[in-house]
């Protein structure tokens, strides 16, 4: 599905393939709290001539490894692929001292760690890209609650209203909502393990930001909105979701509509992992950024 409305990026001089490297510190406010080098993996060469695409994970706090499907932007597009585990989690450096402290964990710590990423891997200046999503699940998870078993949708909603995660109730609610929502693959992607991995190994980022359960938010992100600031996007965006994703139509409306430049695309019968599910939705998640990637690069080398 096509909602119509066109990621032109560049490249840095630093060649690598698969390999590992730390950078940067990320900054709170003024204060530099510590170092904290974020752990990378680079899948092709930046100094290719080609856009380099970063991929910025989600969770928050889930690490890169659930979204290394789009390393195949490489081999099938020629566009060299950034990965990196955020603070906090997985091979990145861990703050479990930090916990519950949501003055620490704003939208600006993570913002400064990718500033220092570009600026190490020299992205800068129109030069480099970022694709995947860095959103919290939210209430907007309540609206797929309308399609489940209507007993199953009651327990869970009692579990949810009296804070009972260790129910059987929510066990069984949060299950469904997972297979049906989140990752509709049957089995579960071997890529997508790790995350769940990482978020029960040292749940700090996740529970400070979010609180228990993405169900129901709390946290630091819980009045979180990027809204107003979307008019300001002057590259050409793409927006794409999964028929029966947990970020619901509802919540991509307002990126292609506030942003001037927007594509927006949904994923027939695809999650919200789509780029990670069989049945041709990973092959067409990665058709469309790959394809949004090269041809935004083509039309603007031919108005230079």
């Amino acid at each position: 599905m096509f909602h119509v409305q066109a990621a032109s990026l560049r490249f840095g001089a630093l060649p690598g393939y698969a390999m590992r490297v730390g950078s940067g510190n990320a900054i709170s406010g003024d204060t530099i709290i510590e170092p904290l080098p974020p752990q990378q993996e680079i899948v092709g060469d930046l100094s290719c001539g080609k856009p380099a695409v970063v991929v910025v994970h989600g969770g928050p706090g889930a690490g890169h490894e659930c979204l290394l499907a789009f390393a195949a932007l490489w081999p099938q597009y020629g566009l060299p692929v950034v990965f990196y585990d955020q603070v906090g989690c997985a091979a990145s450096t861990h703050l479990r001292q930090t916990a519950g402290d949501e003055a620490f964990w704003q939208e600006r710590l993570f913002q400064d760690e990718l500033d220092n990423l570009l600026d190490h891997l020299e992205l800068r200046g129109g030069r480099g890209g970022c694709g995947g999503p860095w959103l919290p699940m939210d209430s907007r998870a309540a609206s797929w609650r309308l399609a489940m078993p209507p007993a199953m949708r009651q327990a869970l909603e009692d579990a949810l209203r009296e804070e009972e995660f260790d129910s059987l109730g929510y066990k069984i609610g949060l299950e469904h909502f997972i297979r049906n929502h989140v990752c509709r693959a049957d089995p579960m992607p071997a890529e997508l393990l790790p995350a769940f991995k990482h978020q029960a190994d040292d749940n700090t980022v996740y529970s400070t930001m979010m609180g228990h359960t993405f169900l129901v938010r709390r946290g630091s992100l819980k009045d979180w909105t990027v809204v107003s600031r979307l008019p300001t996007i002057t590259a050409p965006a793409l927006v794409y979701n999964g028929e029966h994703d947990t970020s619901h139509d509802v919540a991509q409306v307002p990126f292609f509509e506030l942003i001037p430049r927007a594509r927006w695309i949904t994923i027939p019968g695809g999650g919200h992992m789509c780029h990670a599910e069989s049945g041709g939705s990973r092959e067409m998640v990665l058709k469309v950024v790959g394809e949004f990637l090269t041809e935004e690069r083509a039309e603007n080398v031919a108005s230079d």
